[in-house]
């Protein structure tokens, strides 16, 4: 199995608090992120400005994700393109080890219990490594709209045709008048 794109080698962060390194990637996705609508495909590029940092926990990662996700418009399905910039700060501990060596002799409660594994939203290191992938996926999806268009005032489909209704000429586009209403349509209104 390849080596996963958004695994990131820490190993030249000394392990010592206040340490810090900069670096730009450039990662080539093989598969899409995002939703249905709208995603970044593969075979396009994810700029992420990472910034890591040795805290006494573990690795703090501050990031910038950079892309460009392309989709249709749910109103008129026209090709649409999306500018995502977005940053995020995630945590990465240090690898915990099961034995409690360090409580033993009675010593002040270690790091390692002040912990709760049980909590599912920590992301832990392996080795020096750590995986980018939830944070930069959750970077990007949530900056994609639920419902994207190409303009806020898209006027979709004409239902009959299934043709833009910003293409059709003025009196096609006009919608046929609900007969149910008819009676209504000279009523006068005060103001």
């Amino acid at each position: 199995m390849a080596r996963s794109i958004f695994i990131f080698n820490t190993h030249d962060l000394p392990h010592r608090a206040g340490e810090m390194r900069e670096y730009q990637l450039d990662l080539k996705i093989t598969e899409p992120v995002g939703v249905d609508l709208l995603a970044v495909k593969p075979g396009e590029v994810i700029e992420v400005d990472l910034r890591v940092q040795s805290v006494d926990e573990g690795v703090l990662a501050t990031a910038r994700v950079m892309a460009t996700a392309t989709g249709e418009c749910t109103r008129c399905l026209k090709p649409i393109s999306w500018p995502i910039d977005e940053n995020f700060t995630e945590l990465y501990y240090y690898e915990i080890s099961t034995n409690k060596s360090a409580n033993k002799r009675g010593s002040k409660s270690s790091k390692a219990d002040d912990i709760d594994l049980e909590e599912d939203d920590l992301s832990f290191m392996v080795g020096d490594e750590i995986d980018l992938e939830p944070a930069i996926r959750d970077a990007v999806i949530l900056n994609l709209a639920v419902n994207p268009l190409c303009t806020e005032d898209c006027p979709g489909l004409e239902e009959k045709q299934g043709e833009n209704w910003s293409y059709l000429p003025e009196v096609e586009s006009e919608t046929p008048a609900d007969q149910r209403w008819a009676a209504l349509k000279d009523f006068p209104l005060k103001n």
